[in-house]
């Protein structure tokens, strides 16, 4: 029997609780599941790079490249593909690809016949499976937990992460040597099948349905950019987290060296450094709800920075072991708190049909941040020693901090981001095909007198939600006999993509705007919408409706009847197919 959708047990914890979401039985079986999972890709990394010891320390290094690459050049890719299937069965498909290659890689260890370039090409692959899971994960959470509860949920996921950087490497340590690497990739290729089993058994619910289209690689991506480049409270959160990694990823990238140069510490201890951060990442999941509500969004950015930069001074200065582990554990709080606060920020705004798009650019600025400044780090290390890029490290959080005065996040009341089907379907007098394109749409609105410059303000918004949901040009017009005429344009590719825009794309939140915009409209009046394709190869609609399918025609009322007229649009004969009114 499959579980049952996530429900709240009569007995479940607060909504407000941080431990709330793990009351839906999915997201806790696969909470649970994830856990074991990440304990055992922190075992294999221990596991790979014991075997290269005694190899240069670069082909060392080359074990952590090989496993975060994939996340870099994938991420993109990979959310188109967690947009256009079905996203339990991606997931499941990527658990089933890194199950076989964890096999393969099992079973070369125990032969002894695991080469350097054999393990490096397979934690590559695994690192591949990685990237192709992860927009997919991450869009499914709106699926598993109340979206009051997201940022719960996304703390939940960062000491799900901590937790096992915590446990991972120690245990991978103790097993290495107790029994040798190959049992450490035996218990990572063990571990894909909890989430597997979990997959398997979850039934999401009737109304979720991925965004379905025949769209091509590159005209998805498009899609996707243009998503997040025409929506502002998207484009913030990713600014947001620019701003914060270069500081932040310091940390990461020098800790070790902290350990070693500084602290003097074995692999022990470094051990014991990151326990401690994980720890104050658990620590975090308690404290972020609190601190929402009495800091805010923007409040629990700024003093999470704040807090990181002072870790980091810390580490410059003092050299006592525990005193460092003690202070570690600010830094795992503070850095649950922001990367929780974005990643909830994210999954609240992105619509369904772009959804694991979305979250692909978050990733791809999130890990590819890290990717490109951790170098650089250590090189200052290497040439100024730790002190010079901790500061540096530190000085840029403060900007980031005092940056909040001037790019907060935006809030997020009002938006909501559920499908609405309120466009009627075009009444047209032919069938036009998939491709048939580009689109011209005109939407003629009468605005009250006094209303012209209340009504472009509103039209503002309306322009955006345009372009995120397919639109390639925007344009508002006043006719210039007629000061109460408005008239909007905008160009769509294709026939296709504007069907999306009229059944899968628009929101609760676009359709606020549009009603916002048709208040300030003369009493009484409807906007009057027309479409017009482009002819340059050709009429579009047959001459005397020759040609034209019976069974498509719709009987259109008289006074919206209009016979196909040409028009010339931007240097293009176009036709005119009909005229429409939506509420």
């Amino acid at each position: 029997m499959s579980p049952a959708p996530p429900t709240t047990p009569t007995h479940s914890p607060k909504p407000d609780s941080p431990w709330a979401p793990l009351a839906a039985r999915v997201f806790r079986a696969l909470w649970i599941a994830q856990l074991v999972s990440n304990v055992g890709s922190w075992m294999q990394m221990v596991g790979a790079q014991w075997l290269l010891i005694g190899h240069d320390a670069a082909l060392v290094a080359l074990v952590q490249t090989a496993s975060s690459l994939p996340v870099v050049l994938l991420a993109l890719p990979s959310g188109v593909v967690a947009d256009r299937y079905d996203r339990r069965r991606v997931l499941l498909a990527a658990q089933l690809a890194m199950l076989a290659v964890s096999g393969a890689l099992t079973a070369l260890a125990f032969a002894d016949a695991l080469t350097p370039v054999l393990l490096l090409v397979l934690t590559f692959l695994l690192g591949c499976g990685t990237a192709l899971m992860g927009p997919a994960w991450q869009a499914i959470q709106p699926e598993l937990v109340e979206r009051r509860q997201l940022g719960q949920a996304a703390a939940l996921g960062g000491v799900n992460m901590n937790l096992a950087r915590a446990l991972g490497p120690a245990v991978g340590g103790v097993v290495v040597a107790a029994a040798g690497a190959g049992w450490v990739f035996a218990f990572n290729a063990a571990s894909y099948l909890g989430i597997a089993a979990v997959l398997l058994l979850w039934r999401p619910p009737r109304t979720v349905v991925p965004a379905l289209s025949g769209e091509k690689l590159l005209t998805a991506l498009d899609a996707g950019r243009r998503y997040v480049w025409y929506a502002p409270g998207i484009r913030r959160v990713l600014l947001r987290m620019m701003l914060f990694i270069p500081g932040g990823a310091a940390l990461w990238a020098l800790l070790p060296l902290v350990a070693s140069r500084s602290l003097h510490l074995g692999s022990g201890g470094y051990g014991l450094l990151l326990g401690a951060v994980g720890a104050g990442a658990v620590a975090g999941a308690f404290v972020l709800p609190h601190s929402n509500r009495v800091l805010g969004a923007n409040g629990t950015l700024g003093s999470g920075a704040l807090v990181f930069a002072g870790v980091l001074v810390v580490l410059t200065t003092v050299h006592i072991p525990w005193l460092v582990t003690v202070v570690l554990l600010f830094a795992g709080l503070a850095w649950i708190g922001v990367l929780s606060t974005l990643n909830a920020a994210m999954l609240t705004r992105l619509p369904g049909w772009v959804r694991a798009r979305g979250l692909a650019v978050y990733l791809l600025v999130f890990q590819g941040g890290q990717a490109l400044v951790a170098p650089l780090w250590g090189a200052l290390a290497d040439r100024l020693g730790l002190a010079v890029p901790l500061l540096a490290g530190s000085a840029l959080l403060l900007v980031s901090t005092i940056s909040l005065r001037r790019w907060p996040l935006y809030g997020a009341e009002g938006v909501d981001p559920s499908l609405s089907e309120h466009w009627p379907v075009p009444p047209l007098v032919f069938e036009p095909g998939p491709a048939a394109g580009p689109v011209l749409v005109t939407v003629s609105y009468r605005v009250a007198p006094g209303n012209g410059s209340a009504f472009s303000d509103c039209m503002d918004h309306v322009a955006r939600s345009r372009l995120r949901t397919g639109a390639l040009t925007w344009g508002l017009y006043q006719d210039g006999q007629d000061p109460g005429h408005f008239i909007e344009n905008y160009l769509v590719a294709s026939w296709s993509e504007h069907l999306a825009q009229h059944s899968d794309r628009l929101t609760l939140t676009d359709r606020r705007y549009e009603e916002r915009a048709r208040r300030l409209l003369v009493p009484g009046t409807r906007p009057e919408v027309t479409h017009a394709f482009d002819t340059s190869s050709g009429p579009v609609v047959p001459e005397d409706g020759e040609g034209i399918p019976t069974p498509s025609l719709r009987r259109i009322p008289e006074e919206q009847d209009q016979q196909a007229t040409n028009q010339v649009v931007e240097g293009r004969r176009c036709v005119v197919s009909n005229l429409e009114t939506e509420p």
